[in-house]
């Protein structure tokens, strides 16, 4: 049975973030109980001719359904035919995580959780439309160690509104304390559609300067390095043998199956993405009509493109002889005036058989990665 990656959404939250572009909702209560039955129909009808590589529960706050359907969800995904060593992700957030929601959890082989934090400061907590405070996440994070979950990734966030160095700082400093297995470390993305787009286009939005956002990348990485987190991405930090492999599976750009409102797919070279809206979700499923509205073959250039952009996500980088394996072609027949650009301005290097952005690079990912357009 062909191997793949299984990623589940669900598009519920109690509250909207400020920041959040996601295809989520508040005030949809009413439909979680169908949504969760239209859901299951659909992993049983999609997933069951796989081996599951890996599982990822996102959204939206999939820890924000009831325990009924938490059960439900989890007793269906059981079914399917898991690889030996699979990682069972489920994102949470503070504020609705209870000991019987993890006690699901935990019988039905989650084995890893994503706690949704951004910051130990309160007032920046509120200021960003979160529900919780840090001493709830305290709480729930101590709560789920105690219960035995061994693998918890903590999300932060910084170039926050209001946010200076030494409050980013003080985030980290404190987060050590509790010693998660892993850290996501985002600078904040102004999208459109969000309130914060409204509130930025208004300017009305006290967002940190460029500079000090540069600064505030560098003492995470300082401060995490130190602490023994290893940087494997962009945005990613793990203890050691505590990288996402769910993750990894997308930034190598090998096969996964979404499941859900929104969710988007890449199976046999091809991407395909469910429909946004919940209603029209679960009226379909319960019809046996088709959910999928986009469907998009890759072209080898589009797909020589995106091993490149998500490759150079990771620390190390794109290997050069899985490039020629992939695609039957040497990357510097394909890209070499770019690659000798970028390493003469310092920004790539080559070692050992990888092309990786260099500390510089990083920093200025965006610039390097255009150039890599091959249409």
């Amino acid at each position: 049975m062909k191997e793949i990656a299984l990623y589940v959404h669900i598009p519920f939250c109690k509250q909207k973030c400020m920041y959040c572009d996601f295809p989520s909702y508040s005030g949809k209560e009413k439909y979680i109980d169908v949504y969760v039955e239209a859901l299951n129909k659909e992993i049983l009808e999609k997933a069951e001719g796989y081996t599951i590589r890996s599982i990822f529960i996102g959204g939206g706050t999939p820890s924000y359904l009831d325990e009924k359907a938490l059960k439900s969800l989890l007793e269906t995904l059981n079914e399917l035919k898991f690889k030996e060593d699979i990682e069972f992700t489920i994102e949470c957030n503070p504020g609705t995580l209870t000991k019987e929601k993890l006690m699901i959890m935990k019988t039905h082989n989650v084995n890893r959780l994503s706690i949704g934090l951004q910051s130990t400061n309160n007032s920046l907590l509120k200021d960003i439309g979160r529900i919780h405070t840090y001493e709830i996440f305290k709480k729930n994070f101590l709560l789920a160690r105690q219960l035995g979950f061994d693998n918890i990734n903590v999300d932060l966030m910084f170039g926050l509104p209001n946010q200076n160095l030494e409050e980013w700082k003080n985030t980290l400093l404190e987060i050590i304390k509790l010693n998660p297995d892993h850290i996501s470390a985002y600078s904040l993305i102004i999208e459109e559609g969000t309130c914060f787009y409204k509130l930025y286009n208004s300017n009305k939005l006290n967002l940190p300067h460029e500079d000090t956002e540069r600064k505030m990348y560098k003492i995470t990485k300082e401060i995490l390095s130190k602490n023994n987190y290893k940087q494997y991405e962009i945005s990613n930090y793990a203890k050691e043998d505590r990288e996402c492999f769910h993750n990894k599976i997308y930034w190598k750009c090998e096969d996964y199956l979404g499941v859900g409102v929104s969710a988007s797919s890449f199976i046999d070279n091809a991407r395909f993405k469910n429909i946004d809206n919940i209603e029209e979700y679960i009226k379909n499923i319960n019809e046996e009509k088709s959910v999928e509205e986009e469907v998009h073959t890759n072209t080898l250039e589009d797909s020589m493109e995106e091993f490149v952009f998500m490759g150079l996500r990771m620390i190390n980088g794109i290997n050069i002889c899985e490039f020629k394996e992939r695609f039957n072609r040497n990357i510097y027949d394909v890209y070499a005036e770019v690659i000798k650009k970028h390493m003469d301005e310092e920004l790539l290097a080559n070692e050992k058989g990888n092309i990786y952005l260099t500390s510089k690079g990083i920093e200025l990912s965006n610039y390097v990665m255009s150039d890599f357009i091959l249409t």
